[in-house]
Order: structure tokens, then sequence, then C-alpha cells
């Protein structure tokens, strides 16, 4: 397996993604973002989503030998036995770096962070196995991303808090809207549009947020004219619209990332997750994300 087809099983351009969310639960929990543990945390977070990217192929191969024949496995660049070898053995490497950081630093918290990863790595078997004709498979798909929230956290304190449950739900709220939309994209239309409303929970608590504080709206801004260009999509149609709209939603959790870390103050580090989006884009233009 070569470097390219491993980029693109392992779907490297939304990564930002994972590093911002990263981001967003070291403020939530009232950590520093520039922290010892931070770029060890995000090496664990990066092959827990390699990992299960590569595991959402391998068990979509007789899918996509239909749907997608030019995906990696079906089109013989690489065996699914190889590609399930190295997805579990990511989820793996990923658990046993999380082992380490509850171990290794001041103020550790034990083993916390790998049973934080544990939660993680089987919400991504558990969403990789069954996802397609799923009803609550946006739901699982959500939870993903709650555990690297959670798994953060856990890294730094016990103690979660008000502010990290609310950006849990936010995040299981906006990855809802967005699984939902991603299920249709073969089909080119969406059937039923209220799982959509679930993308407005983020938008109506950041509109709350800037009432009490200005600093946010260039985040909360940005961030809900992002959504409504994904919707147009959704509401368009036309031939690639549903895709374009799941990358773009994929890409807009680095802005809602950004909107929760301007929450804490830490207004620096919600710029530099804007450029995460940006960052995003410009890595979808070569590798797709969806």
């Amino acid at each position: 397996m070569n470097l390219k087809t491993a980029m693109t099983l392992g779907r490297v351009s939304n990564l930002p993604t994972v590093w911002t969310n990263m981001m967003a639960a070291i403020a939530l929990v009232g950590a520093s973002i520039p922290d010892s543990r931070t770029l060890p945390i995000l090496a664990a977070l990066t092959l827990f989503y390699i990992g299960g990217m590569f595991l959402n192929d391998a068990f979509d191969a007789e899918i996509d030998a239909k749907e997608r024949s030019d995906r990696p496995i079906p089109s013989g660049q690489v065996s699914k036995d190889t590609v399930f070898g190295w997805g579990f053995g990511l989820l793996a490497a990923g658990l046993m770096l999380l082992i380490w950081i509850g171990r290794s630093f001041p103020d550790s918290t034990g083993m916390w962070p790998a049973i934080g990863g544990l939660g993680l790595a089987a919400t991504i078997v558990a969403y990789n196995r069954n996802h397609k004709g799923n009803p609550i498979s946006p739901v699982i798909m959500g939870l993903c991303r709650v555990f690297v929230y959670i798994t953060t956290g856990l890294c730094f304190t016990l103690m979660l808090g008000h502010p990290m449950l609310v950006g849990c739900l936010l995040i299981l709220a906006y990855l809802i809207g967005l699984t939902y939309t991603a299920k249709q994209e073969n089909l080119g239309h969406v059937k039923n549009l209220w799982p959509l409303l679930f993308l407005g929970a983020p938008v109506i608590y950041g509109g709350i947020l800037v009432t009490d504080n200005l600093d946010l709206l260039p985040f909360w801004g940005l961030f809900t004219v992002w959504v409504l260009v994904a919707l147009f999509f959704v509401k368009r149609r036309g031939p690639g619209d549903i895709p374009r709209a799941v990358v773009s939603l994929i890409a807009g959790m680095c802005l809602l990332d950004a909107l929760l870390i301007a929450s804490t103050g830490q207004l620096y580090f919600a710029v530099v997750a804007v450029g995460g989006f940006v960052l995003t884009l410009i890595f979808q233009k070569f590798i797709s994300g969806t």
C-alpha cells in the first residue's frame, strides 16, 4: 500500500476537524491549549481517526464495489484484509498512546484517557460495522466525535463540567444532521429534511452566547453563514450538490469548535480553529473528504 492509497483510505483531508475538536475540548474543561499533553493527544486522536476511516472502507468493501468502484479496495490497490489489519492496528496504537498519556504527565488522570479511548474505539467500530440502512447511525457517528471531546477532556481532569456537556450535545446534534446528509449522498436528493434541523442547535446556542459577548459575533456569523451555504446545496439538489454539502459541513465542524473555543476566552486559538476550517477545504481539493 503506497502513501497515496493510505491517504485516500484515511481521508486525511478531514484531519484538521479532529485537531480542532481536541482544541475545543481542552478549552471547555478550562485547560490551556498549549500544554505538554497537547501534541501526544493530537497524535492519538489522529491514529483513531485514520484507523476508523480505514475500517470504514474495509467494512464497506462490497458496497463500494457496486457504488464506488474507484475506491482503493474494489479498484485493487489494496486488499480488504490489509486494510482491516491497519485499521485495527491504528486504533490499538492510539489506545496505547492514551495509556502513556494517562501515566506520564503531572496531574495525570491514570487510566481515564484510555477508558475514553475505549469508548471512542467502540463507537468507531459500531458505526463502521452497521451504518448502511441503520436509522440510528447518525447518532453513533455523532458519539464518535463526542468521545473525541470526552477522551481529550479526561487527559486533563475527571471533572468535565457543564461547558463540556454543552459542547458534547452541540457536536452530537451537528453530527446527526451532517451524517444524515452524508447517508443521502449517493441518491442525489434528501428524502426527509427534519433531521437537518439538528444543525440549527449550535446556531441557536451561538446566537444566545453572542447576546452576552459580542467578541463571539465573527465566529458565530461565519459558522451560521457556512451552515446556510451547505443547506443551500441540500435544497438545490443539483448534480454533486449533496456530496458538496457533506464536505462543507465536515469542514464546518472547525467553525463550531472555533465558536466554542471563543466562548472560553481563548480567542487566539479560536482563530487557529478557523484556520483549520480553511485547511480542511484546501485539503479536500486533493483528497476526497467523503
